[in-house]
């Protein structure tokens, strides 16, 4: 999809290019396990969706009886949408906040922190940003996405360890490596 894709979901992978590995895009993780790996409930994934805050960029839902399968990219943003809502930012200033994000284009989102006042969701790719907005009295916490980022790729790969059953997607990206 190209970048002016209304949908936003062309703009999700600009968003996360570098610092992250070279993964098939047809390759997916059903819904379940993209909840369990950002932390959120089935329900949460599937009102998110459904609001296209998060849509699935592997494959959307069809109908009754389809599955969603989330790309990594995918839980990474659904991973920060739950930090976020965790800190008391509200659902709409979360949307707003990603829709900026698909819009700015930031291919690096790795050395990247999102910053909040408790009201705004503030995007800061610099220590000198992130220090300008702390002293404007206008940044209460952070998120070091880079950090949130190895932490989806530790629990999908603890998914894989402990139940690779559960985790089909990743035991065919192992078996197409091996063959």
């Amino acid at each position: 999809m190209d970048a002016d894709d209304h949908t936003g979901r062309g703009m999700t992978e600009l968003l996360f290019t570098d610092g992250l590995p070279d993964l098939d895009p047809e390759m997916g993780y059903r819904g379940a396990v993209a909840a369990r790996a950002a932390g959120i409930t089935y329900r949460q994934l599937d009102y998110w969706a459904r609001t296209e805050l998060v849509e699935p960029t592997v494959r959307n839902a069809t109908g009754s009886g389809s599955q969603r399968l989330y790309g990594f990219r995918d839980i990474l943003v659904l991973k920060l949408v739950k930090r976020l809502l965790d800190t008391g930012i509200s659902l709409q200033q979360i949307r707003t906040a990603v829709e900026q994000l698909r819009a700015a284009g930031i291919r690096d989102l790795a050395g990247t922190t999102l910053m909040s006042d408790g009201a705004s969701v503030y995007l800061c790719t610099s220590n000198d940003e992130v220090i300008d907005l702390v002293s404007r009295g206008q940044g209460v916490f952070g998120i070091a996405v880079g950090k949130v980022l190895h932490e989806v790729e530790a629990t999908l790969v603890d998914f894989e360890a402990t139940a690779p059953d559960a985790v089909d997607e990743l035991a065919q990206r192992r078996a197409k490596r091996t063959a």
